[in-house]
């Protein structure tokens, strides 16, 4: 079956180039993309091939002089440009109605708003069922728990992530009842993990189209927002966070992903389980070696003897100080400490 066709036209060049190359680099589309900064290419090439989706800045737009390009596309957005209606021109232009496919879009913002907004429209589509499931894949699964609390596992999630991120296409997931990421990024989020799983229960075609109008990046490091309202994760079985954890890795082609774990969450063990290593920290007071000694009691009473062989227990050194930022988690001591188990444990 031939791949359906995007087409990109912007008389500017390098507007064009940046959009063509965020959507190359970041979005996986089941479409063949072409870029055209002339007019007078895209409707020579129109002329030849069927064009499914028309992204085309305004001044293009209204120099289009074949009238059958803008009635080929079955979705077409134009890039705003100005603060005068395109709609209303369309309008005018079509005998009075506008067209329902057509779709206006601020272009004076960053690729990844621009794309969002695309997306958001055509995910919302009855007719969308180009997206195959995807749930085939060889990530590279890195579970992070720990029956103790207040042992910098987030922070060594993080350092961890980031620096595998260097090298490698790698998705952090952070299921902690309150990770506070949020505030501690200085970020506020539209949409979080809870949304992304209801995409893939309700609509799991369409999971592609949604997943890049979620991800975030920190320090070079994709991640998931967690779920700000936190009682819904214990919802959630774990099978269905297993499939969802599969799906995202085969959707954005990640050979790493970070699964930062917390008891709240149901199918814990499960996704333990599922993870090529784990690590668990660890402190020296008697208290945390108490919470250890029965985790480790009830994974051998639970039959669970697999998760303590797939587990590497990580006890630090006092760390004179910690990154001020969570997207800089790749200097410092603790990054020093996790280049260490990245050398040594994950590659050796």
């Amino acid at each position: 079956m031939t791949q359906k066709i995007m087409a990109i036209c912007d008389m500017e060049e390098g507007y064009a180039f940046r959009m063509a190359e965020y959507l190359l680099e970041k979005v996986r589309l089941p479409y063949t993309l072409h870029l055209f900064t002339a007019v007078e290419e895209l409707e020579k090439f129109a002329g030849r091939e069927e064009i499914e989706i028309l992204l085309i800045a305004e001044s293009a737009w209204r120099l289009l002089k074949e009238a059958y390009i803008r009635k080929q596309a079955a979705q077409m957005f134009i890039l705003q440009e100005s603060s005068e209606a395109v709609q209303m021109s369309a309008a005018q232009e079509n005998g009075g109605a506008a067209q329902e496919d057509m779709h206006c879009i601020c272009k004076y913002q960053s690729p990844e708003l621009v794309v969002q907004e695309m997306l958001n429209v055509i995910a919302d589509g009855s007719g969308w069922k180009d997206c195959p499931e995807a749930v085939d894949t060889d990530v590279k699964m890195i579970g992070i728990y720990s029956p103790v609390k207040r042992c910098l596992q987030t922070s060594f999630a993080l350092s961890l992530g980031q620096l595998l991120a260097k090298e490698h296409k790698t998705m952090y997931l952070n299921f902690e009842m309150y990770s506070g990421l949020g505030e501690l990024l200085q970020r506020e989020y539209q949409t979080d993990m809870l949304d992304v799983m209801y995409y893939f229960q309700s609509a799991r075609e369409k999971l592609a189209l949604r997943l890049p109008t979620v991800i975030q990046n920190a320090g070079g490091l994709d991640y998931i927002p967690p779920m700000q309202y936190s009682l819904a994760i214990k919802e959630v079985p774990g099978q269905q966070w297993l499939a969802l954890c599969k799906d995202i890795a085969a959707i954005g082609e990640y050979e790493y992903m970070i699964l930062d774990l917390d008891d709240g969450i149901d199918g814990l063990f499960e996704l333990l389980k599922s993870c090529n290593k784990i690590y668990t920290i660890t402190r020296e007071d008697h208290f945390a070696q108490a919470k250890l000694r029965q985790y480790e009691r009830m994974l051998q009473q639970g039959e669970l003897g697999e998760i303590s062989e797939k587990t590497v227990k990580c006890r630090f050194p006092i760390f004179q100080e910690l990154p001020d930022s969570l997207d800089m988690m790749t200097h410092g001591e603790l990054a020093g400490y996790v280049k260490s188990i990245i050398k040594e444990d994950i590659y050796g």
